[in-house]
């Protein structure tokens, strides 16, 4: 399964004709397959639905992307881009799945610690003396 069907357990499901303006802040699961727009999104999980229309940037451990996303993805764990999938914005996270059929124009970075510079990092492994 790419994320949380319906039948799964969500804290907040934003329905189908259904619109959401402003900052949202979620502990759990949320699906998406209306229309969300605000400054942020924080959730511990999140899956846009194939209708879903979201602008916004998001914050949380799981992202599934099925619908339309234009901002950027800060992910803690998995970034999952199924085929109908058309987002505009950048992607950090240390995991990246794409699905054939994705449309994305942003950049990608993959790296398990966002605390780092992944540009940096790489830069002085290259650098490094071989003994």
């Amino acid at each position: 399964m790419p994320g949380p069907q319906r039948s799964e357990e969500t804290n907040s499901t934003i329905g189908y004709n259904s619109q959401f303006e402003g900052k949202l802040a979620v502990k759990g699961a949320i699906r998406i397959d209306g229309k969300f727009e605000g400054e942020v999104l924080i959730v511990d999980k999140v899956f846009i639905g194939p209708k879903g229309k979201v602008k916004t940037n998001i914050k949380a451990s799981s992202v599934v992307v099925e619908g339309i996303l234009i901002g950027n993805i800060q992910a803690t764990n998995r970034v999952l881009l199924l085929p109908t999938s058309r987002i505009l914005g950048d992607i950090q996270t240390p995991e990246l799945i794409i699905q054939n059929g994705t449309i994305l124009k942003g950049r990608c970075t993959i790296s398990h610690n966002s605390e780092h510079d992944a540009r940096g990092l790489i830069l002085s492994l290259y650098e490094q003396e071989e003994n």
